[in-house]
């Protein structure tokens, strides 16, 4: 990966260097058309010292020059100026053969902030100077004479070429070290995302990136380190479900083996005693049916339980007046109540206050809590039922002051096949189902239930349902 990287750096900034390069001549190319072009259209390449020379000085035409803001000056064989108009840069009367000389010389060079245009008259012996102020001018020319070799000539073209040379290893060194450099800022995190990723692969879900950066691969970070710890809490769901799973397979072996033992044994026996009294065979045949619907009603729970937890299950909500509904809910069970000893409380609003539920799932629910109440508790017993509603849900207190639980099994009382009782005996008909059952109805609803309670100090189980 890193050879690959590296390569591949260089072989972009190989192909940048050779574009950029390329483009470069165009360019140079380019300004020079674009300097001859322009060249052409100058007002000075125009109106030459040459093209207004006249032997006699005097009849020479300036009109042009002047109004395009040049200036004309005539020298004469010694040195004076006799003629001036318009622009003058020479600033003094009479030259000595040195400072024209020099003149000459300056008029020429490169970079000036005045085009001259000189011409001499060899009949007349004078000089004739055109002046024009330089607009813009890039000024770059490679001299050399076709007609005669100089001496100079392959020492000149020995350090053109070594200074080209130099000049090309320089930039292949700088552009290796720059894509190296460039690649290493690339390389360094990309491993240690693949180390990270390489752990998570081998099953190491704890494996996370730290690359402290603030750019892309910082962002990347966040993305590998999020989907990293969704991966861990998935396989922890996921080996959660797989025991889970196993311990239910375990329980519901054992809570139908009891049942199934019981029915077994007993219809053998009488199937081997057929001459046993009638009284006995009914009392084996009670035990039979007893064991029968504890298996039954083991089985049905868990299709439930099963068709609770599916993705695809729904409830059917309406809309209900839930104080109307818990009045009609708890008035069925009154008669079970009074049968059974217990005392009760009631605080229900009478305004109304509305919730989406289904009925019939919701019945179950009460009908559970109910039940285990009056199953696990002795005479005497006082049951409180309390609605309250808040500022955006509903509560359902159910309260008993019965034998309780000890608090360490009521943070498992929702999980299946979970009993108070450490022998796990069904003697109470209770299939471990009912309040996983209810947590499930409840959680289909957007809602909530969670029980407080102490040994000796009874249960309180509290509903939370969203209101409308």
């Amino acid at each position: 990966m890193n050879t690959k990287i590296e390569s591949r750096f260089l072989a972009n900034y190989i192909l940048m260097f050779i574009i950029s390069t390329t483009i470069a001549i165009f360019a140079f190319m380019l300004l020079s058309f674009a300097g001859d072009v322009t060249s052409k259209n100058l007002v000075k390449n125009h109106h030459t010292a040459r093209s207004l020379m006249q032997d006699d000085y005097r009849l020479i035409d300036a009109s042009n020059v002047l109004e395009n803001g040049g200036g004309v000056q005539v020298i004469n064989a010694e040195y004076e100026v006799v003629y001036s108009a318009g622009l003058n840069t020479i600033a003094k009367n009479r030259f000595t053969t040195a400072e024209f000389t020099d003149f000459l010389i300056k008029s020429k060079s490169i970079g000036i902030e005045y085009s001259y245009s000189i011409e001499y008259n060899s009949k007349e012996q004078f000089w004739l100077i055109v002046t024009f102020p330089t607009s813009i001018r890039i000024d770059f020319d490679v001299a050399y004479n076709k007609e005669y070799q100089s001496v100079d000539k392959q020492g000149v073209v020995n350090v053109i070429v070594s200074v080209v040379l130099f000049y090309l290893i320089l930039l292949a060194i700088s552009t290796i070290i720059y894509s190296k450099l460039t690649s290493i800022s690339i390389i360094n995190p990309l491993k240690k995302l693949y180390r990270s990723a390489q752990k998570l692969k081998e099953g190491d879900y704890t494996s996370r990136v730290n690359l402290n950066l603030k750019n892309e691969f910082g962002e990347l970070e966040n993305i590998f380190n999020e989907m990293a710890t969704q991966i861990e809490t998935e396989i922890a769901l996921k080996n959660q479900s797989e025991d889970n799973r196993k311990k239910l397979i375990l329980d519901i072996s054992h809570d139908l083996k009891n049942p199934l033992a019981s029915i077994m044994g007993y219809a053998e026996y009488c199937h081997t005693r057929p001459d046993l009294p009638q009284e006995e065979q009914n009392k084996y045949m009670e035990v039979i049916y007893e064991n029968s619907v504890r298996a039954n009603k083991l089985i049905v729970d868990l299709f439930e339980l099963s068709k609770l937890e599916s993705s695809e299950y729904k409830v059917n909500k309406m809309k209900v007046d839930i104080c109307e509904y818990l009045r009609e809910t708890i008035g069925s069970y009154l008669n079970i109540l009074d049968s059974n000893g217990f005392f009760y409380e009631f605080n229900i609003p009478e305004q109304e206050i509305f919730a989406r539920i289904d009925r019939g799932q919701m019945d179950r629910v009460f009908q559970n809590l109910l039940s285990n109440t009056v199953k696990y508790n002795p005479k005497g017993t006082t049951i409180r039922i309390s609605l309250s509603e808040r500022e955006e849900h509903i509560e359902i207190v159910l309260q008993d002051d019965g034998i309780g639980i000890a608090s360490e099994a009521a943070e498992k009382i929702f999980q299946p096949f979970e009993r108070v009782d450490s022998t796990r005996n069904s003697q109470t008909g209770g299939t471990g189902l009912g309040l996983a059952i209810v947590d499930k109805i409840i959680k289909a609803h957007h809602g909530s239930i969670r029980l407080i309670t102490e040994e000796n100090a009874g249960c309180e189980f509290i509903i939370t349902l969203p209101k409308i």
